[in-house]
């Protein structure tokens, strides 16, 4: 197991806060017998070879020793492996959803990137480069990251028959995002439902991204995974408008069942009165994507955008994560112009 780690330039490849002479380590801890330890170890690799999103040249040498983790049964912990390795490739996945990766126009980005590697010292020849050719590098280390995750789709198959449903959810949500591999892919996610609820309706949302229809189920989760994945107008709506808080064992969008239905729909009058209910429900993470929506379906809406202001500034509750005023919230409202506290957009509204 991880016997070639040795044998990657570690120090002369870049993560987030450097030369990446502490992955070996961090990835030996994963199969450690102390639970603590292991998190600590993840926690680390999220911190350096997914730094908030962002893929490093350390990413993609990480991943073939993840995915041989994550093959051997009895390696502890491999959904949250699987989990990383999902996150490494694409991402946070709101960035994508309601669709999957538009990997053929990454893949146009990164013409050319390859060339401009450094040797080492990965940050300084980066800022040496012109704006253009900072680009081209950053996408050709972020569709290395993917392609080396995308080397796992086969394992990712065979991990849907696990006995661990955990594995089998992560498996069916890693297969979402390797379009170029749908056909496969959707053949192996819909044979028979699984019988775990979560990993069903993951299965079913992958389904549908990949562009496959899903097989009916009467279950509440894959009913709600179905809706998503055949923009199924009417249960779309009930789910936009509903008060659910979620479900976070589902992965996409965190299990915000909710936001994801209200990003699934389709563009009619009254999704945005769906919208607007949903709005007092929610706050931190869970507003982002349904304020979002809104202010996007309202741009060109000046009655629909004051009654969304007007919810705004009647519920303070959904400027907040932890009882304090949410960064990413207030940065959203300011992207679109609005008044980003809500003191001044009350006096704003007159």
């Amino acid at each position: 197991m991880l016997d070639r780690l040795d044998e990657v330039p570690w120090s002369s490849l870049d993560h987030a806060y450097g030369p990446a002479d502490d992955v070996p380590g961090q990835l030996r801890a994963l199969r450690s017998p102390d639970a603590d330890e292991r998190g600590r170890a993840v926690s680390a690799l999220y911190g350096n070879v997914f730094h908030q999103g962002t893929r490093f040249p350390a990413s993609a040498h990480a991943v073939p020793f993840l995915l041989e983790l994550v093959a051997a049964p009895d390696t502890p912990d491999r959904e949250v492996l699987l989990g990383l390795l999902t996150a490494i490739a694409i991402g946070y996945d709101e960035s994508h959803l309601p669709g999957t990766v538009p990997i053929a126009e990454y893949r146009r980005a990164a013409a050319g990137g390859a060339a401009l590697l450094p040797d080492a010292d990965f940050f300084e020849h980066r800022e040496s480069l012109p704006e253009d050719d900072q680009d081209r590098l950053f996408a050709h280390v972020t569709v290395a990251a993917y392609d080396a995750v995308k080397a796992g789709v086969p394992l990712f198959r065979t991990l849907l028959a696990d006995p661990d449903p955990g594995v089998r959810c992560q498996a069916a949500y890693a297969l979402a995002w390797f379009p170029e591999e749908a056909e496969g892919s959707v053949a192996a996610l819909t044979g028979p439902l699984d019988p775990d609820e979560i990993a069903a309706a993951t299965a079913v949302v992958a389904t549908g991204l990949l562009g496959g229809t899903p097989v009916a189920d009467d279950r509440r989760l894959v009913r709600w995974g179905r809706a998503i994945a055949t923009r199924d107008v009417p249960e779309l709506l009930r789910w936009a408008g509903s008060a659910d808080q979620g479900d976070d064992r589902i992965p996409f969008l965190g299990g915000d069942l909710a936001g994801l239905a209200a990003s699934a729909l389709p563009e009619r009058a009254e999704v945005l009165d769906a919208l607007l209910a949903r709005v007092p429900h929610v706050s931190g993470v869970e507003a982002l994507p349904v304020v979002g929506e809104a202010l996007r379906r309202t741009e060109d809406d000046p009655d629909g955008r004051r009654r969304l202001l007007e919810v705004l500034a009647a519920t303070p509750a959904v400027w907040l994560l932890g009882g304090r005023r949410f960064g990413n919230f207030v940065t959203l409202l300011a992207g679109h112009g609005v008044p980003h506290d809500i003191e001044a957009l009350r006096e704003y509204l007159g």
